[in-house]
């Protein structure tokens, strides 16, 4: 394997990082930035990126006032990874966390752009999934650079709507009615109320809101207000049974589906609303994404067809697993109904909103900033974009010895290893999105090229433990019907 590479983040220490970021001054107040961030959303999920049965009217209008991006991509094709990737402006070649058991934390040295925002005078709250450290370690929301916390640390303990209990920073508080397995309060609803408070309780000064929601991530289950508006009249091919126990039965899987998206597209609205009624609307940017390509659901169905056009889905790297709605709202600044396919990804949102905030990202990101696409201008694009997926073997807390999963995009080429120690296949993205024809065999020397891009792009991870807790294995539920 190759000699991990040294940066110049590999020599200063967080602190040095961190005053190494001064500010540059602007004439307006900072805007605020919020970055709304679905679980396992497609790229096909929303009503503007063409999906037929799905009511996303407020991500629809979000679109129309703001930019749709066509091209833009996922940290990785799974949850922790992808959000290490978000934090850290390092794309999965040299960022933290690699592995995928929501329980690995990122490091004290990390610089996360919660902690780059907070330098530059912001507020910083996180409201939802984590995914990053769990209770006790230095991975938590609070030693990462957000002064507020609410929501779920470790991503296992996210599956499931109806928790006894969620984190507000290192507190337990109880979920009224959700004892002994009881469905009164819904998680989703509470974390909704929780980011639309900090807002307002910070509309006079620059905040950073992160919301990563937990929807539509398994298990399906939606309060019954949610779920009447599709039962009956999408078609069911059958019910939803989890042979393990974990999630609750759902006898209209493809009705609970699309209820969760509207309920989380309702609060999307509440959220934009609220801007325009504390009248902070144009001195805020919102981010609406997803932590990853559409999850193949354990029925195997397809009727909402959520990776659009492209072939694959959550846990592989073909388009369907990596690319992901992008679309971001600023008026009078990012051009209104503005439809872009410049190519970036999550290691770009940290020097991105740095610039936004007027303040310099560290040296030696992966990622760049992207706001002069977002002002409606030109930029040199990436010469490549890069992801992997190393197999974790939990027991050692290290990974396989093998050349991972891996994919690279370089302009319209995209070579794609689509298992462990698997040849490389070629696609031309510009002629064929729903890489349908290898031309490995037919050009040999880019097949060449982007197999040593890959070769470039990464660093052997570190070994990453998992420390004990009651989410490293998931915990069994009732089976019932999904509504409240």
């Amino acid at each position: 394997m190759d000699s991990p590479q040294v940066t110049p983040r590999n020599l200063l220490s967080r602190r040095q990082l961190l005053a190494a970021t001064p500010f540059i001054l602007a004439p307006r107040r900072r805007p605020n930035i919020v970055f709304i961030l679905a679980d396992d959303l497609g790229w096909g999920d929303l009503g503007c990126y063409g999906q037929r049965w799905i009511r996303t009217p407020h991500l629809d209008r979000m679109a129309s006032e703001g930019m749709r991006f066509t091209d833009a991509y996922a940290g990785c094709t799974v949850c922790a990874p992808s959000r290490s990737v978000l934090m850290t402006g390092y794309h999965m070649g040299h960022t933290s966390v690699r592995a995928n058991t929501g329980g690995i934390p990122l490091r004290p040295e990390d610089v996360t752009v919660a902690e780059i925002l907070r330098e530059a005078g912001y507020a910083t709250g996180c409201f939802g999934k984590w995914g990053l450290g769990d209770i006790g370690t230095d991975g938590v929301p609070w030693k990462q650079g957000f002064d507020e916390f609410f929501g779920y640390l470790h991503q296992i303990h996210a599956h499931f709507y109806y928790p006894p209990f969620l984190w507000h920073n290192d507190r337990k508080v109880a979920l009224p009615g959700n004892e002994g397995g009881g469905r009164t309060t819904y998680s989703h609803d509470v974390i909704a109320e929780r980011a639309l408070d900090f807002i307002r309780r910070h509309r006079d000064r620059p905040f950073f809101c992160y919301i990563p929601f937990t929807i539509p991530h398994l298990e399906l289950l939606v309060p019954e207000d949610s779920l009447a508006e599709y039962r009956g009249k999408i078609p069911e091919e059958k019910p939803y049974r989890d042979p393990r126990g974990h999630y609750a039965e759902q006898d209209s899987p493809r009705a609970a589906y699309a209820a969760m998206v509207t309920r989380m597209d309702r609060d999307v609205g509440r959220i934009l609303r609220l801007l325009a009624e504390l009248g902070i609307e144009q001195d805020t940017v919102v981010f609406f994404a997803s932590d990853n390509g559409g999850a193949q659901r354990l029925w195997g169905d397809e009727f909402f067809r959520s990776w659009g056009p492209f072939r694959g889905h959550k846990q592989n790297l073909y388009e369907g697993g990596i690319r992901v709605p992008m679309i971001v709202r600023w008026p009078g600044r990012v051009p209104a109904g503005r439809v872009s396919d410049f190519a970036w990804s999550f290691e770009d949102v940290l020097p991105t909103l740095a610039e936004i905030a007027g303040v310099r990202a560290p040296a030696g990101l992966d990622g760049v900033s992207v706001l002069p696409t977002l002002l409606g201008g030109r930029q040199k694009p990436h010469e490549y974009l890069y992801w992997e997926l190393p197999r974790y073997q939990r027991d050692k807390g290290t990974f396989a010895d093998e050349l991972p999963m891996q994919a690279v995009r370089m302009g319209r080429w995209k070579g794609v290893r689509p298992a462990p120690n698997a040849s490389i296949e070629v696609y031309d993205l510009e002629r064929d999105p729903g890489e349908t024809t290898d031309l490995a065999a037919r050009r040999a020397e880019l097949r060449r090229r982007l197999e040593d891009l890959m070769k470039q792009a990464r660093t052997p991870p570190r070994p990453q433990y998992e420390p004990a807790s009651e989410w490293t294995i998931p915990m069994p539920r009732p089976a019932g019907r999904a509504q409240q």
